[in-house]
């Protein structure tokens, strides 16, 4: 496994980190458990969690995630071995079972939302802690098409910054990170950064695949330039890109067959058809389709650690295999290919 500097925080984290939304809903604590010693025997040291966690959220399972990867951390033994990353939810009506229907990224908020989550996770610090989605009006989770409406939004960014500062201070956490952030987002937090004191982020947690590459739009170049790297969630396009979806499949169980609407924007027609071009591409090339989506991600110059989940060891064992196996030249043309035919078809 390699092992990659997360920015300048100092930290150094497995190329694939280990995704942990599945446990507690999709997966048992046993079948959990079996997952993590999978990850830490083949070299993972990294782990993502959220207080969101499992999916898809509910009030009758939210937190168990956090609960799973804490007691599997104290039956091993190994905190100080493992980097642990979880979030706090921002602003989102639907969930009013986060703190009521109000729930902002706020002193109170995330100082409630901090305490629950290490004592869930039974330890006295988070490595790396996220504001998991932007507190305003901006594009996220498959958004395009900025609107400007300034009078709908919620906690000034710099206000949460400083929350998560004390919360350094205080040595609740080591690290700071944002996720579904925009380029004016990640902007505003190096700015504070060097005006106004707070902890520089680490990095930042988006979306990037195959079928959704648009952080190479806006956030590459800061991310390479400013050293705040990506962890890259949905690696796989919530596992569309396994192929294991193509022709109308819909397995038992899977994420897309129990939740259609909230991995829509995967399963739309052009999504499809860029799916199936790749899915053939990596079989003829001798590649498992999960395998090369993987690497694709693993060799992009800013990324830092693609988060890669599983409910089978079956399953993980296809994304492992990316670790130590690059692209050929010709291969890597040929995905490029698809992509300039097909660019972005579930951002």
């Amino acid at each position: 496994m390699e092992y990659r500097p997360l920015g300048r925080s100092g930290l150094k984290v497995s190329a694939i980190s280990m995704g942990t939304m599945t446990f507690g809903e999709q997966n048992t604590e046993t079948e959990s458990f079996a997952l993590l010693d999978i990850a830490r025997d083949h070299g993972i040291n990294f782990l993502d969690a959220a207080e969101l966690y499992p999916i898809s959220p509910r009030p009758e399972t939210q937190g168990r995630t956090e609960e799973i990867v804490g007691n599997w951390v104290k039956a091993r033994g190994n905190r100080s071995d493992t980097i642990i990353a979880t979030k706090v939810v921002a602003y989102s009506p639907p969930m009013p079972w986060f703190r009521g229907p109000d729930h902002r990224l706020d002193r109170v908020n995330i100082e409630a939302a901090l305490d629950a989550s290490l004592k869930r996770l039974q330890t006295d610090y988070i490595d790396l802690y996220y504001l998991h989605w932007p507190d305003r009006q901006t594009n996220f989770f498959g958004r395009l098409g900025y609107e400007h409406h300034p009078e709908q939004d919620q906690t000034p960014l710099e206000e949460s910054l400083a929350v998560l500062a004390d919360a350094v201070k205080a040595g609740k956490i080591r690290h700071i990170a944002v996720s579904n952030e925009t380029p004016w987002g990640i902007h505003r937090c190096l700015l504070a950064a060097e005006t106004a004191g707070v902890p520089r982020i680490a990095c930042i947690q988006n979306p990037y695949s195959l079928l959704n590459r648009s952080f190479e739009v806006g956030l590459a170049e800061l991310a390479i330039r400013e050293e705040v790297p990506l962890t890259a969630y949905s690696p796989l396009g919530g596992g569309v890109l396994t192929g294991k979806y193509r022709n109308g499949a819909r397995p038992q169980g899977a994420r897309v067959t129990r939740w259609p609407d909230r991995y829509a924007r995967y399963t739309k027609p052009a999504a499809q058809l860029a799916t199936d071009l790749y899915c053939t591409l990596a079989e003829a090339a001798g590649w498992s389709p999960t395998t090369m989506a993987i690497r694709y991600c693993l060799e992009r110059p800013f990324l830092a650690s693609a988060i890669v989940g599983a409910t089978t060891p079956e399953q993980f064992a296809a994304s492992l295999a990316a670790a130590d196996r690059p692209l050929t030249p010709e291969l890597t043309a040929a995905i490029e290919a698809i992509h300039t035919a097909y660019p972005n078809p579930a951002p």
